[in-house]
């Protein structure tokens, strides 16, 4: 990625809820204005609605227009592809997808979320396929893109302004991922290992597989709706810098052998305590003690 110093950045998974004005946006931010004012106190956001459906174009060019130089999104993966075709047979789907408009975000596109759904397990074969078809960067990802059905005829992007890397990271949510044999298995990929705080919901691993971490923070007690106290900020916040600098970390949630350290990482984390409102007062919280 470059000889630039590794970075943390700090965000939120999604950008509007209800909740959020009046608790975190001024009550008479303007709707539409939410991701702007957002930017201006974060460095970078979660794409959620390209999991639900497929974007357009335009759509992605709005959000890199309402963000200053320097915003990263992170984007997360079709459910079509991960949790309808369970990563099988999905190169017209990925096609699709990477035709939507995802490089309209061109210097601004951060990594891409694969959430996998929790009925899905370890499976090495199907998962070394799918890791296969990933375009790891974005000259790959236009080539893929070129292959989209005639569903995305007339509304598809399939040039990049410039090549650049592309970066993948995995949440997966069956506790058969447990293991060493997953984690080395992305680790030959080249896949991030999601590290998901789920109130204790679906398995949580701190390895570290790839030169990123990507972590979401969906909730400390309560799935989507609890906050997070100052003592489990510092604790992030030490992991993090543990993780920045290149260390792997052996605890009670690693199940590998350490990754030897590759000389620092950039690490990106999401909150998703969306609910309550929190998400965006903990990324801050958070952010702030790592600036």
């Amino acid at each position: 990625m470059g000889s630039r110093a590794h970075e943390v950045r700090i965000g939120t998974s999604g950008w509007v809820y209800g909740p959020w004005h009046g608790a975190f946006y001024p009550r008479d931010l303007r709707r539409g204005a939410e991701l702007e004012y957002l930017a201006g106190k974060l460095r970078t956001a979660e794409v959620n609605a390209s999991f639900y459906s497929l974007q357009r174009p335009g759509t992605y060019r709005d959000w890199a227009s309402q963000t200053p130089e320097g915003f990263l999104f992170a984007v997360k993966g079709s459910r079509f592809i991960t949790h309808m075709k369970k990563l099988r047979g999905a190169e017209t789907a990925l096609a699709n997808f990477f035709a939507s408009g995802v490089l309209a975000l061109g210097a601004k596109l951060g990594p891409f979320l694969w959430q996998l759904p929790p009925s899905l397990g370890f499976d090495a074969d199907r998962l070394a396929d799918f890791f296969r078809l990933l375009p790891r960067s974005t000259a790959a990802a236009a080539e893929l893109a070129r292959r989209h059905d005639e569903r995305l005829d007339g509304r598809a992007l399939v040039e990049t302004d410039q090549d650049r890397p592309l970066r993948h990271a995995l949440e997966v949510r069956h506790p058969g991922f447990a293991t060493a044999e997953a984690v080395e298995l992305l680790r030959d990929n080249d896949i991030g290992l999601v590290v998901a705080d789920t109130a204790g919901t679906w398995p949580y691993l701190e390895d570290v597989t790839s030169d990123f971490v990507y972590i979401r923070l969906h909730g400390a007690e309560e799935l989507y709706a609890s906050g997070y106290t100052a003592e489990a900020l510092d604790r992030w916040a030490e992991l993090i810098r543990a993780w920045r600098s290149g260390k792997s970390p052996v605890t009670e949630h690693t199940v590998a052998t350490p990754m030897r350290s590759r000389g620092g990482r950039d690490v990106y984390a999401y909150f998703d305590n969306d609910i309550k409102a929190h998400a965006p007062h903990d990324a801050m919280a958070l952010a702030a003690r790592l600036s």
